[in-house]
C-alpha cells in the first residue's frame, strides 16, 4: 500500500529538516525521510560541528532566521552552542548529541512524518513530474507517494532517480572533501592554534611522519565536552561511488591517527585522543540541481538588492581546490549578504521538485559559498514553503513564498 504525502523531502540534514519544518507549517502533510540514525546530516553524522552562512564576516550580524533561529536558541538554551567565533569568517560551534535531540524535539513539535533508516533508491516520472519514491529500510522496498517533493540529499539523489537534469562539480572541478576529527585530552588552558599545528605538521613532515597530506584547517574547541575539532584530514574522492568513498574513508582515518601524533607534540597535548572521526567524510561538493536559474559568482560578491530572495547567505566564497591545496577566499561585498532567488532552488524540468542545501544550482564559485549548512537552513526553508504551495496551488510564486517565509520568521528584507 502506498503511503500519501502533500511534500517528501528527502535528506534530514539542516536543509531538509528546515524544508520538513517550513512545508508542515504552510499546511503540507509532510515526510522527512533520512538514510542515517538521525536527523542532522553532516553535523551529527560526519563531524561538521560548526554552523557557517548564518552571520555576515564583517560585524556578526545574523541574516538567517526562521527554522534556522529556532534550532540556535534551542541549543543556546542547553548550553550547547558558541557565539559567534571569527575565523576567515564567521561561524558558531556546537554540541552534536545535543543537536540530534533538538532536532528530533522539533520536528515532533511541527508534526513532521519522520523516517529515519530509509533510503531513496528510485523515484517513478510521469512527463515533468515527479510522482513517487521508493524507499529501501531492512523491511523491505516501500513507496510513497507526493503532489511536491525536496532533495535535501546532498548528493541530488532523488533528483538523479527521477530523472531531473543534474550534473557533477563545476566546469570540470569538484571540491575535496575532509574528515572531521575530534580530539579529547587536552586541557582547557591548552590554547591549540591553526598556526601551531600546522607548524607542527611540516616539522613531521620532514621527520617522516605520514600520512599527513594538509597543514592547514580549522580547529575550534566544542561547548561542553571542550574536545578539539579540527577540519584537517583532506581526501579527494567521488561521492556518488561506493568503492572510491570506501577507500578514501579508509585513507582519511589513517591519517586521523598521524594527525594525533603530531598533537602530542605540541605542549600540554600528550594526553590527548581521538574521541571521533566523522563517522562519514564532510562532502562538499557532488551533484547539483540544474535549476531555472544559476546563482552566479559575481551575485555573491557584488550582491543586489534582495528584493526578490527567499533565502539570504553570508558565508564568503570559500573553495577547496584538492587535498592539501590551501583554500581560496573570496569575501562578499556590502551588505555582507547576498540573497537567493527562488529559481535557483527550483529544477529546470521537473516542476514539482526544489533543492535545498549543496545541491542547489550556483557556479563554480557560488556553490562554495552556498554549500555550508547555515545557509541551508535557508535554502531548505524555503524550498519547502515553496513545495507546500506547489502542493496546493500547482505552482509557487516568489512574493507568496515571501509572506509564507516572513510569516514563520524568515525576516527577509
Amino acid at each position: 500500500m502506498k503511503e500519501e504525502y502533500d511534500v517528501i523531502v528527502a535528506g534530514g540534514g539542516s536543509g531538509g529538516v528546515a524544508a520538513a519544518v517550513g512545508a508542515v507549517r504552510a499546511g503540507a502533510r509532510t515526510l522527512l525521510l533520512e538514510r542515517g540514525p538521525c536527523l542532522g546530516g553532516a553535523a551529527t553524522l560526519r563531524n561538521v560541528v560548526t554552523y557557517c552562512g548564518l552571520f555576515t564576516r564583517e560585524d556578526s550580524r545574523q541574516v538567517v532566521f526562521g527554522v534556522g533561529e529556532e534550532v540556535l536558541a534551542a541549543l543556546r538554551g542547553m548550553n550547547a552552542l558558541s557565539p559567534p567565533v571569527r575565523f576567515t569568517a564567521v561561524a558558531v560551534v556546537f554540541d552534536p548529541e545535543t543537536l540530534k535531540r533538538v532536532l528530533d524535539e522539533l520536528c515532533a513539535r511541527a508534526g513532521v512524518d519522520v523516517r529515519l533508516d530509509s533510503q531513496v533508491i528510485d523515484a517513478e516520472r510521469d512527463a515533468e513530474r515527479i510522482t513517487a519514491v521508493r524507499v529501501a529500510d531492512h523491511g523491505g522496498i516501500h513507496e510513497m507517494t507526493a503532489t511536491a517533493f525536496v532533495d535535501a540529499t546532498g548528493e541530488a539523489d532523488l533528483a538523479h532517480h527521477g530523472g531531473a537534469a543534474v550534473r557533477y562539480g563545476n566546469d570540470g572541478w569538484v571540491q575535496n572533501g575532509s574528515l572531521g576529527v575530534r580530539f579529547g585530552g587536552i586541557p582547557a588552558g591548552i590554547d591549540v592554534t591553526h598556526e601551531a599545528l600546522g607548524t607542527a605538521v611540516r616539522a613531521a613532515r620532514l621527520a617522516g611522519v605520514g600520512p599527513l597530506i594538509s597543514d592547514g584547517g580549522l580547529v575550534a574547541r566544542m561547548p561542553i565536552s571542550g574536545d578539539l575539532i579540527t577540519y584537517i584530514v583532506d581526501e579527494g574522492y567521488d561521492a556518488r561511488d561506493a568503492a572510491d568513498t570506501s577507500r578514501a574513508e579508509a585513507s582519511a582515518r589513517a591519517q586521523a591517527q598521524a594527525y594525533l601524533a603530531v598533537i602530542r607534540t605540541l605542549p600540554g597535548c600528550a594526553g590527548a585522543y581521538i574521541v571521533a572521526t566523522g563517522p562519514e567524510l564532510g562532502t562538499r561538493e557532488s551533484r547539483h540541481l540544474t535549476a531555472r536559474y544559476q546563482l552566479t559568482e559575481d551575485e555573491v560578491l557584488r550582491p543586489k538588492p534582495p528584493d526578490d530572495a527567499v533565502a539570504l547567505g553570508a558565508w564568503p566564497m570559500e573553495y577547496h581546490p584538492g587535498p592539501g591545496l590551501p583554500s581560496t577566499w573570496k569575501f562578499i561585498g556590502d551588505p555582507g549578504y547576498y540573497g537567493i532567488p527562488l529559481d535557483v532552488l527550483r529544477s529546470r524540468d521537473t516542476h514539482n521538485l526544489l533543492a535545498a542545501g549543496r545541491t542547489v544550482d550556483g557556479d563554480r564559485g557560488a556553490g562554495a559559498a552556498l554549500r555550508v549548512m547555515g545557509t541551508a537552513f535557508a535554502t531548505g526553508h524555503a524550498a519547502g514553503v515553496a513545495a507546500a504551495l506547489t502542493a496546493d496551488t500547482g505552482d509557487a510564486g516568489t512574493a507568496a513564498v515571501r509572506a509564507e517565509l516572513n510569516r514563520q520568521d524568515a525576516r527577509l528584507p
